[in-house]
């Protein structure tokens, strides 16, 4: 028999955790943080079922997992100067693919200690698109790139990115 899991602090009862901020984060790619990003959508992961009938019971249905999917994750940066990301992706385009571990990192509300980490394992680019350009706008230029990866890990804080 296995001894029970203590608590956390957040199931205590009368103690209040507030949740993360969705706008306080960064990227970090190889361990080195990458621009200012604005948004990142899609971490996510897929276990796939497979369902089946046993045998000699016909009224029950079983399901069991099956394969594993990574959806892509798609991160929206302000345009710089800067070309690394875009270089990244020409090497894609040339058809050498350079993996990279990818984090992105959660900060609590000080805005400086790390709070939550995913890894993207073996994330290389996959598309990209540019800012629509619009002389009549005051909005700042935003591009997007989209990341496939091989693999999601999740972190509590101080954690670092596995090495490539």
């Amino acid at each position: 028999m296995t001894a029970p899991l203590p608590a956390s602090p957040a199931a205590q009862p009368g103690n209040v955790v507030d949740p993360y901020r969705a706008y306080n984060f960064k990227l970090l790619i190889n361990n080195v943080t990458e621009g200012h990003f604005t948004e990142v959508n899609g971490l996510g992961v897929k276990v796939e079922r497979i369902s089946y009938r046993e045998a000699g019971n016909n009224s029950i249905v079983r399901a069991i997992p099956s394969r594993v999917t990574y959806p892509p994750v798609t991160l929206r940066f302000g345009l710089t100067d800067s070309a690394d990301l875009w270089d990244w992706l020409m090497t894609a385009v040339e058809g050498r693919v350079n993996r990279r571990n990818v984090s992105i990192v959660v900060l609590d509300s000080s805005g400086s200690t790390e709070a939550i980490r995913w890894n993207l394992l073996n994330a290389w680019p996959q598309e990209w698109y540019g800012s629509p350009l619009d002389a009549m706008s005051r909005e700042l230029a935003i591009e997007t790139l989209t990341l496939a990866h091989e693999g999601l890990q999740r972190e509590a804080g101080g954690g670092q990115a596995p090495t490539a």
